[in-house]
């Protein structure tokens, strides 16, 4: 347990602060005393300026972690690894492999990471930790690896596929988020939480043997959610007892509200330029 944390967001679907800027898509800064990581890179190379406008520093940044594989949160690998090369990459291995994703109105698009993005994994060479299991990224900083998927009201959130004419349907076994420790009790950062957010809690719980969860932050990809998920997801997190919701990026507006109004008081917004800090 460090004794000075903080995440700050870099890329979201929206604006905090004035003087920065928003794009489709997510990436953290985990700063934990002298030592710092990346939780996804957003689409672009927009987080480095939302970084320095912000005085972050990505010079010295010592890990990238990708929550998955899709554009949104690896397209700016190739800028933050430019800036900062010795940082050692952290990804599940489905990651790198082709993915689409659909609207109802059309056939699957590329969704996957894009050629400049794959071209960084693959020269990174020893420099990646493939995350099957859970892995330490930073001195009690841990991502989950893959999520074993155990409720019934749960799915990737969408229409994701492997192949381009929509017949592989794609799990996201890529899915993984980011944890630690706190006196509060747990942060759990979130990209887009395809494998179910009340699965990703109560897997972390199962990880750190029921440590309450204080603050889950990052994406929920509740866009599509029926009555019935959202249902079940609001009961699930009173019974996990989450004191602080930060959901962002692809939880949907809806989603969103249901939740503020659900659990007044214990709800903030997460748009470039948030800062949460530990100790409070």
């Amino acid at each position: 347990m460090s004794p000075s944390l903080s995440i700050t967001t870099l890329v979201e679907n929206s604006v905090h602060l004035r003087g920065l800027r928003a794009e489709h898509g997510l990436a953290f800064h985990l700063q934990a005393g002298g030592r710092s990581l990346l939780f996804d890179t957003g689409p672009s190379d927009l987080l480095l300026a939302n970084a320095d406008a912000l005085g972050v520093d990505l010079i010295r940044l010592e890990a990238i972690v990708l929550s998955h594989g899709h554009y949104d949160h690896t397209g700016g690998l190739p800028a933050v690894r430019a800036r900062a090369p010795q940082a050692k990459l952290f990804l599940h291995p489905a990651g790198v492999e082709p993915k689409f994703s659909a609207h109802a109105d059309g056939p699957p698009r590329p969704a996957g990471m894009t050629e400049p993005t794959l071209q960084v994994v693959r020269e990174a060479g020893a420099a990646v930790t493939w995350t099957r299991e859970p892995t330490e990224v930073l001195p009690s900083v841990f991502a989950t690896g893959e999520i074993p998927r155990a409720t019934a009201f749960e799915d990737t959130g969408g229409r994701f596929y492997r192949d381009a004419v929509g017949t592989q349907p794609d799990p996201l076994l890529d899915d993984q988020a980011l944890f630690f420790d706190t006196a509060d009790g747990l942060v759990v950062i979130l990209g887009c939480a395809h494998a179910g957010v009340v699965n990703t809690l109560r897997y972390i719980r199962c990880l750190t043997r029921n440590r309450p969860i204080h603050t889950i932050m990052g994406g929920l990809h509740l866009l599509t959610a029926s009555v019935v998920r959202m249902d079940a997801t609001v009961a699930a997190l009173r019974e996990l007892g989450v004191a602080r919701i930060v959901a962002a990026h692809c939880t949907g507006f809806a989603a969103a509200a249901r939740l503020w109004a659900e659990f007044p008081g214990h709800c903030a917004v997460g748009g470039v330029g948030t800062r949460l800090v530990w100790p409070r």
